[in-house]
């Protein structure tokens, strides 16, 4: 356990960031996997730019590194695109 009162202020920083990094990373890839079964065509397209902007979010703040968001994003919109 840490003895300096910064050093248990950061743990618990640290604590709260993790549970919302993992949150948003969780929904994000949520969305992924909900945008690859999809079958129609629409509402794949709809649901492209809400899946890019949280994958932008989530390499804005370091959570996933930028070329594997650029990569998803990338891969998820050769799978719209190929959908008929």
């Amino acid at each position: 356990m840490a003895n300096h009162k910064s050093s248990i202020k950061r743990i618990r920083s640290n604590d709260a960031k993790r549970l919302l990094n993992r949150y948003q990373a969780k929904s994000t890839r949520t969305v992924l996997k909900k945008l690859r079964g999809e079958k129609d065509k629409k509402t794949a397209e709809a649901l492209l730019p809400k899946l890019a902007s949280m994958l932008d979010k989530l390499a804005k703040k370091n959570i996933i590194h930028k070329n594997k968001a650029s990569n998803l994003k990338s891969k998820a919109a050769v799978f719209v695109a190929k959908l008929g």
